[in-house]
């Protein structure tokens, strides 16, 4: 196997990151804790990014392109019609069910951000919103520019994050706890027992190394 470039380095690093502060958040992640699951020594981090921070604006602008590359490639096609906002919402399903750690990084974006922008630090608070808004643009130009299903699905889809986020018990995700339940219950629909959380913390069980091998992080 060739040599890993730095550029290959990089993105996993990005990809460590991700999956490292969505689980813990920004001031509950060390550096030391990416580096492992990467399986570089900390030191080398700091050749491909200048700090802390850097690392988890470069997260957060992954999570982000992720989720709208996944509405955009969904209505390839379809832009305009009833199939798109069915296709995006699929492709929704599957992002959150598959990797979880994409919606669980934007959500904790939300939370650091208000907080850094009362301490006079814009920077993350630009990139939440400017994420957000990308997506934004994508999901209506995709529904034909239709201000009112825009609304609706991103309404839809932020339930589904919430509800995700805080893995409401089985009775929940049902529609039994709502008014209007079936409607509730067609935001982004999951497997019985799904959790983001519980499938995060199966996948940091385990670490990669290069060349392919894993192995198992204590305490799982």
């Amino acid at each position: 196997m060739g040599r890993i470039s730095a550029q290959e380095r990089r993105e996993g690093v990005i990809r460590a990151a991700v999956a490292e502060f969505a689980r813990t958040g920004y001031d509950g992640t060390s550096t030391a804790a990416i580096a492992d699951r990467v399986g570089v020594a900390q030191p080398y981090l700091f050749r491909l990014f200048p700090d802390k921070k850097t690392i988890f604006v470069a997260a957060l602008l992954r999570s982000t392109e992720d989720t709208r590359l996944a509405f955009e490639r969904a209505t390839d096609g379809a832009e305009g019609s009833e199939r798109a906002f069915q296709a995006m919402t699929a492709a929704y399903a599957r992002l959150i069910s598959t990797r979880p750690e994409t919606l669980l990084m934007q959500m904790q974006g939300y939370a650091v951000a208000a907080a850094a922008d009362a301490q006079g630090d814009d920077l993350i608070g630009e990139v939440v919103r400017a994420g957000w808004m990308s997506i934004w643009e994508t999901v209506h130009l995709s529904l034909g520019a239709d201000v009112d299903r825009t609304t609706s699905f991103l309404a839809c889809g932020m339930l589904g994050n919430t509800r995700a986020a805080m893995g409401l018990p089985a009775s929940a995700r049902k529609g039994a706890s709502f008014p209007d339940g079936e409607r509730v219950n067609a935001c982004l629909p999951r497997p019985a027992g799904w959790s983001p959380w519980a499938r995060l913390a199966r996948s940091s069980c385990r670490r990669r190394f290069p060349r392919g091998r894993w192995r198992r992080r204590r305490p799982c």
